[in-house]
């Protein structure tokens, strides 16, 4: 009983929402759909249920399909993480000093991390990088500034709009910052076997 309540509900929003971005009036969908607006009242405001009958003709009143009256019902909740711009979780990454910035963007929940998103901003050339090495696969994306990046015995010469994919288990890390500011996205993704 409290489904068939929550659905005429929903319906009732749904069946408003569209009689107004259609600039109709309540007069005018219920004339079409042969109901009084009394009715379509009370339809909107989810105190009756509609028969198949009566939500074809209002379907058809508002100018859509039927499926379009049921669109988004009994949608999951979600649970997206949302991160305004400059507002991460800012992060000490092990060897970085002074004039660096890790970002972490998102973070998992649970007791397993399954991938780790930062935002990197790099502003001092003088700086000495470490290697880095961690479980899992790495994706970076160069959004500004140019630089030299190792990995292994290969370094990559990146400049924006560049992208670099690589083991994370492999020795890697900023060679040379050849023009600065440097900002990149990084994205760890870890497997079912990595510890992340």
């Amino acid at each position: 009983m409290a489904d068939e309540r929550q659905l005429n509900r929903f319906l009732g929003v749904r069946v408003r929402e569209l009689r107004q971005r259609n600039a109709l009036t309540l007069g005018e969908v219920a004339q079409q759909a042969e109901l009084s607006q009394g009715m379509l009242s009370k339809i909107e405001n989810g105190q009756v249920a509609m028969s198949l009958d009566t939500l074809e003709r209002v379907a058809v009143a508002l100018g859509v399909p039927v499926a379009d009256l049921f669109r988004g019902y009994d949608m999951p909740e979600g649970g997206a993480t949302f991160v305004k711009a400059g507002e991460g979780l800012e992060v000490v990454r092990r060897g970085t000093k002074r004039g660096h910035n890790y970002r972490l963007l998102s973070y998992d929940k649970g007791p397993r991390k399954i991938f780790e998103p930062f935002l990197i901003t790099m502003d001092d050339a003088s700086e000495v990088f470490p290697r880095f090495e961690h479980p899992g696969t790495e994706f970076i994306h160069l959004l500004s500034g140019r630089i030299e990046y190792r990995h292994g015995q290969q370094t990559y010469v990146l400049e924006p709009g560049d992208s670099l994919t690589f083991r994370g288990d492999v020795p890697h890390g900023p060679e040379h910052l050849l023009e600065t500011p440097i900002v990149l996205l990084s994205v760890i993704v870890y497997g079912p076997g990595d510890a992340g």
